[in-house]
């Protein structure tokens, strides 16, 4: 079917003014951020309302066996949610409305298309609190969220968005609603179907509706921030802190690389006084709080920060971790950036942090260093400039040893961004074929026709 006589088509199944087929508005569809992943042309963008609109969609696509791709706010780096070719994409952005909040039990319903942020501020005018925070929370999706299991920078003691996703509304690729989940605080009753489709990246179902765990408001948070000369000493420090028994609400690592990039875009300062800045956060109330403060702060000093404190200013600590979230976006303007998510057990953060800087010294590549030092999740950003195809090469090999070292130091190639694209070489590395034949086996059983998200994870 060509793409004219698709779009016709597509405006009979759901009200036409939610198809776009305009090339200059499909282009902004086509990729998400990880600028390095390749994508296609879709053949079309539909913006649904409801449940029974994407359904539609689905059911359409089964019938002419057409590609269908689920997007968020586009804001994953591996290349999850690119286009391809000839495909539909379903963007969720006008299903963005948090439909419950429940205080009694602690749950929120909302919609895919619901700003992170956005929901847990609705939450804190209950006095209620969704922890998972991406970098990306003032952009990112729930409903994304969902797709890679996204992480955060208090998942150190908080967990992941699969450990607050109760229950799920899903278009299955044969193009059936079903509910997958409960609102209960328990339950066992059949395999864990709800829990798999988290971080599936929109490859095993389209996900409609989201259900969920809520936590009480916390109380402030205790910051502790440290400098050090180089990124192997503030590894050190991170794993003094696991060894000391304290779980930080965040513990944070930011290289002079970044800084100087947030410094370039913001003019904050920041690199004219560190090389390395861990920031570290608790929220334990009362004496047990300014304990666990006190004992990140000694394992800081003892690992060999040269300078070390707890702060007393809440602004001074909110623009820290504020340039802990502007990183990202500061080394984008340098340059392409190909991003890493690796993660290795706590007590090899200092291994894996010398071996990524071995890696730039041996590929002659700029890697900034960011990483949830608190579990081990690391984000090396390799980066290189415009139009220099020799550079990206040589980058590319170093993301390749990258890889290999956290797989061979016990780790695995994806934290919280996602296999998309990006990482498929990276997961044949990390599990064997018996175990990449299960995947394939759910892979079909859930999507006998192929549609859904296909060439993302497997090859």
């Amino acid at each position: 079917m060509d793409s004219p006589t698709l779009v016709a088509a597509l405006r009979r199944v759901v009200p036409a003014e939610r198809v776009v087929d305009d090339p200059a508005v499909v282009e902004s569809y086509l990729q998400d951020h990880a600028e390095w992943a390749e994508y296609g042309q879709a053949a079309a963008v539909v913006r649904p309302r409801g449940t029974a609109e994407v359904r539609d969609v689905v059911r359409f696509a089964v019938e002419h066996r057409i590609p269908v791709v689920p997007r968020g706010a586009g804001t994953g780096l591996s290349g999850g949610a690119n286009a391809v070719d000839g495909c539909i994409m379903i963007s969720f952005e006008s299903m963005d409305s948090v439909l419950e909040i429940d205080r009694a039990e602690r749950l929120a319903v909302v919609q895919p298309g619901v700003v992170n942020d956005d929901l847990r501020a609705a939450c804190a005018e209950q006095g209620l609190w969704y922890p998972p925070d991406p970098a990306s929370s003032p952009w990112s999706t729930i409903g994304g969220n969902v797709a890679t299991n996204a992480g955060g920078l208090c998942c150190v003691k908080y967990g992941v968005t699969r450990d607050y996703v109760l229950a799920l509304e899903v278009v299955t690729g044969r193009g059936e609603v079903v509910r997958l989940g409960r609102r209960t605080a328990k339950g066992v009753a059949g395999y864990d179907l709800c829990g798999l489709m988290v971080g599936s990246e929109g490859t095993l179902g389209v996900i409609t509706e989201v259900t969920v765990r809520l936590r009480p408001r916390r109380e402030p948070e205790r910051t502790i921030a440290g400098y050090f000369d180089s990124v192997i000493a503030a590894g050190e420090a991170v794993s003094a802190v696991s060894a000391s028994g304290v779980i930080p609400s965040a513990l944070e690592l930011v290289d002079r690389h970044c800084l100087e990039a947030v410094d370039a875009w913001k003019n904050m300062g920041l690199s004219t006084e560190a090389n390395v800045v861990l920031l570290g956060r608790v929220d334990t109330p009362g004496h047990a709080g300014e304990e666990e403060a006190r004992t990140i702060l000694r394992c800081f000093e003892e690992a060999g920060a040269n300078w070390a404190a707890l702060s007393t200013d809440e602004h001074e600590a909110e623009a820290l971790f504020d340039a802990r979230r502007l990183a990202y976006p500061a080394l984008e303007r340098l340059g392409p950036v190909l991003t890493e998510d690796v993660c290795v057990p706590r007590a090899l953060v200092p291994e894996m942090l010398a071996r990524i800087e071995k890696a730039a010294a041996r590929h002659d590549t700029l890697i900034a260093n960011i990483a949830h030092a608190g579990d081990g999740n690391l984000h090396p950003l390799l980066i290189t400039p415009i139009g220099d195809d020799a550079a990206r090469r040589r980058a590319q090999a170093a993301f390749e040893d990258i890889i290999a070292d956290a797989v061979e130091l016990g780790g695995t190639v994806t934290g919280e961004h996602g296999i998309g694209l990006l990482k498929r070489g990276g997961l044949r590395c990390e599990v064997s074929h018996e175990v990449l034949e299960m995947h394939r086996a759910v892979k079909n059983a859930l999507d006998p026709h192929g549609i859904l998200n296909p060439g993302k994870v497997f090859v």
